[in-house]
């Protein structure tokens, strides 16, 4: 009896131990720690919350069993009840809100104004050669300089006022958005120019409809680090003559070692940069939605 087409084409293949076809014994519990392993990486959420807990679960071990003495980590009651006390106003003579409004001003005014001149200026270093050779100097001089290195600069010449606290967050803002910009205008291609060009668009149109869209990724990425950048001054800023000011408040907390205010004012800071740092990837999202996709 010969064997029909579907014998002759698929033979019987072995079974594995474990019941699936073709597959040896020792590859099945592979694939399933392969899947396992594909649930964990679909769900980050839950393995950064669960991270968080570990986190504060050893904090509340270490400081519970007083193996770390308060001063250098005070427990995590403490720390929220001097955030309870900041938001009544019990320290440093204002409440927490207004602390909080005055450093949000500071840091977005500086922020705004650096997106609303650095990205026209790296714009025009990318597309410019010589402007590029007569601005990068000066550019790449300061970028690396930490704002303390220039602050007595900034109050020589400014004053103590707040235009001196919201230069000093506007130049370490800068340099980051005016750098992602000019990356950006490299991002268009040669062809999409030429192909512009070709069908009569002006310079200006060609920069507006092709250069920029190319180059908003980058934009984008370092408007993220200016904002980044900028809370990070944000301290050095409110060291000159500040009265109110998150930072403010965790200098003078750090001058009577109260950590518990300090470390308060760290997460109060950390927060609201992490809201600023998950808007502007919802922007990205929206805005360049083809990014990682082309």
């Amino acid at each position: 009896m010969k064997p029909t087409v579907t014998e002759t084409i698929l033979p019987d293949r072995p079974k594995s131990s474990d019941g699936l076809a073709g597959i040896p014994a020792g590859m099945v519990p592979l694939n399933r720690l392969r899947r396992r392993m594909q649930g964990f990486r679909s769900q980050p959420a839950l393995i950064s919350m669960a991270a968080i807990l570990a986190a504060l679960a050893l904090w509340a071990a270490l400081t519970g069993q007083g193996v770390v003495k308060p001063l250098f980590l005070p427990k995590i009651g403490t720390v929220f009840q001097a955030f309870l006390d900041a938001v009544d106003g019990r320290i440093d003579g204002a409440p927490l809100a207004e602390h909080i409004a005055m450093s949000l001003v500071r840091v977005v005014s500086a922020f705004l104004l650096a997106a609303l001149i650095g990205i026209p200026v790296g714009l025009a270093t990318g597309l410019s050669p010589a402007l590029r050779a007569a601005l990068d100097p000066f550019i790449e001089f300061y970028r690396p300089l930490p704002p303390l290195a220039y602050l007595p600069l900034v109050i020589i010449w400014f004053g103590i006022g707040e235009t001196s606290k919201v230069l000093l967050i506007f130049f370490a803002c800068f340099a980051p958005v005016a750098l992602a910009a000019r990356a950006g205008v490299s991002a268009a291609a040669a062809d999409q120019v030429n192909a512009a060009r070709a069908l009569g668009a002006s310079r200006w149109q060609v920069v507006v409809h092709v250069v920029l869209p190319a180059a908003l990724p980058d934009i984008l990425v370092g408007l993220r680090i200016g904002m980044g950048v900028g809370w990070t001054t944000l301290v050095a800023a409110e060291m000159v003559a500040a009265s109110t000011g998150i930072g403010q408040m965790v200098l003078n907390a750090s001058n009577f070692l109260r950590t518990d205010i300090v470390l308060m004012g760290i997460f109060v800071i950390g927060a609201f940069a992490a809201l600023f740092e998950f808007g502007m990837r919802w922007l990205e999202r929206r805005l360049v939605p083809w990014k990682g996709k082309v």
